[in-house]
């Protein structure tokens, strides 16, 4: 066995290099072309075109195992963006309400607001809908979680309809300054929501809460918004109401109708003095509420009220001109029949329209 040198192994490497260029050179360049048989050129035409084609198929080969992946990829991000939005869960604990001004449809309350998610997240990024605020301050502050004690101003949708037994929702509506609901979900936080056991309005009762999400699209075929609604139902103080306004109107009723009873001159000033209190009565509180476009209770209240006065004014206005004339008969009918009619009409009436309210 004879051992190669490793200066001898590459010596014999480089000497076989030229060599085999010098044969590739020889099939491929031969010096007599004239010698070469047809046969082998076309050998050769052939063998060059199936390595170019390999080569092409290598190239599309490689290409598309770049491509085809980082298609792949966006189209994954693509979809985890488009089914997987933000979610900010959202907490409001409302502390009190007050100067609470059916005129202006306003209220005034603080409360802390409550923001966690699993990414950053500030109020900076929302708005209040539904009103201004007036402060804020910074309870808790970390990257994923943020609280604030909020001073604001609300304005309230009222309806008027049965006042002054009105009932009134006082909300709260949260919604993202930019991002739709494809980018930004809200959940309710029920651990962090609420209403504080000293939580007080002056002539109004609290009659409960409710905590909802909702969407809102502003234009036709837009990303809706999502939507955090806090709402907080009052009613009016009922026996308030009636000491101040019921009491009153009841008694200039019950003095008018017991008017019915007498035939001298003197009641028909009695029945103007009621009529003229019931006017600045009514004055007195529709002043409170602003102008709208319906009727409320305390106007068809108020109709019944100046029906049955004028009826009384009138059946007085007629005695008195009958017993000028000295027509007893005309006196005892007209006396006869209003103290009858009047009464039951004007009771009537009032029954059925508290028969609505209370139906309604």
């Amino acid at each position: 066995m004879h051992m190669l040198h490793p200066d001898g192994g590459q010596q014999l490497i480089y000497q076989s290099i030229p060599s085999l260029f010098r044969g590739r050179d020889s099939i491929t360049r031969p010096t007599n072309p004239k010698r070469v048989p047809a046969r082998a050129t076309d050998r050769l035409h052939e063998g060059a075109g199936s390595v170019v084609t390999w080569y092409l198929l290598l190239i599309i080969l490689t290409v598309a195992l770049i491509v085809v992946p980082a298609s792949a990829e966006n189209q994954v991000n693509a979809s985890a963006l488009r089914h997987e939005p933000r979610v900010v869960h959202i907490g409001v604990f409302v502390v009190d309400f007050s100067r609470f001004s059916v005129a202006e449809g306003t209220v005034e309350t603080n409360f802390y607001v409550n923001l966690r998610s699993d990414s950053p997240v500030s109020i900076s990024d929302f708005e209040i809908m539904n009103g201004h605020t007036t402060s804020i301050d910074t309870i808790l502050n970390t990257p994923n979680e943020k609280n604030y004690r909020v001073f604001a101003v609300m304005d309230a949708d009222l309806d008027l309809s049965h006042y002054p037994f009105d009932n009134h929702t006082i909300p709260i509506v949260i919604e993202p300054k930019l991002l739709s609901e494809q980018s930004l979900v809200m959940v309710i936080d029920k651990g962090k929501t609420g209403i504080g056991t000293e939580a007080n309005l002056p002539g109004w009762e609290f009659t409960g809460n409710s905590y909802t999400i909702t969407n809102q699209s502003y234009v036709t075929d837009e990303n809706p918004y999502s939507r955090a609604v806090f709402s907080y139902g009052i009613r009016r103080d009922t026996a308030s109401t009636i000491l101040k306004f019921f009491l009153p109107m009841m008694l200039i009723i019950i003095v008018s109708l017991s008017s019915l009873m007498m035939k001298v001159s003197s009641r028909l000033g009695l029945n103007a003095s009621m009529f003229l209190a019931a006017v600045l009565i009514h004055w007195r509180i529709s002043d409170a509420i602003p102008l709208v476009a319906y009727a409320t209770f305390l106007d068809f209240f108020m109709i019944i009220t100046y029906a049955t006065l004028v009826m009384v004014l009138v059946s007085g206005i007629l005695i008195i001109m009958f017993t000028e004339s000295k027509d007893t008969g005309r006196v005892d009918l007209v006396y006869h029949w209003s103290i009858r009619i009047i009464p039951v009409l004007s009771i009537g009436l009032y029954f059925l329209l508290f028969l609505t309210l209370m139906t309604t």
